[in-house]
């Protein structure tokens, strides 16, 4: 019995701080996302910038290009988004965060952009690291529905 019971606190000791880490960790890395679509649907796209790592080390993917840097994703979005009519509503759903490490976090979801003329739409996968500063994107790989699926018009640019 004795065994048991050791096993047990062993058990609790162990796992349910992990289970709490990863909790609070899952917490911090969603709160980047909620951040970022908050500032998108203010207008802000430097706010949104905010959940980049700020690196000539940024990878960036999407529409077929790789971009390189926090000023060109940067660069890019304010090419694309001059209005904030263009800039639509975003949102985020069907979010699968992972914690890989302390220091890093694979997320996996789902964009939608609700504009008065489509409703462009994707899905997404980021890797985050942990900083002193906080959790920030250091990789974007963003893909847009097929325009098969999307309204006449519709997938001319994306948001992530």
């Amino acid at each position: 019995m004795t065994i048991l019971k050791f096993s047990a606190i062993l058990l609790l000791v162990c796992v349910v701080p992990r289970a709490r880490l990863f909790s609070q960790t899952e917490t911090a890395v969603e709160s980047v996302l909620v951040r970022q679509a908050d500032a998108w649907n203010r207008g802000d796209i430097r706010g949104y910038m905010e959940g980049y790592w700020k690196s000539d080390s940024l990878l960036f993917t999407s529409g077929g290009a790789v971009r390189r840097g926090w000023d060109s994703t940067l660069a890019k979005y304010l090419r694309s988004y001059r209005t904030r009519a263009e800039m639509g509503t975003l949102s985020f759903s069907g979010l699968e965060i992972r914690i890989l490490s302390q220091e890093a976090a694979w997320v996996f979801g789902r964009w939608e952009l609700v504009r008065a003329q489509d409703r462009p739409s994707g899905v997404f996968t980021l890797i985050l690291r942990k900083f002193p500063g906080g959790w920030k994107i250091i990789h974007d790989h963003t893909s847009l529905e097929p325009a098969s699926q999307m309204p006449a018009g519709a997938g001319q640019t994306q948001p992530k």
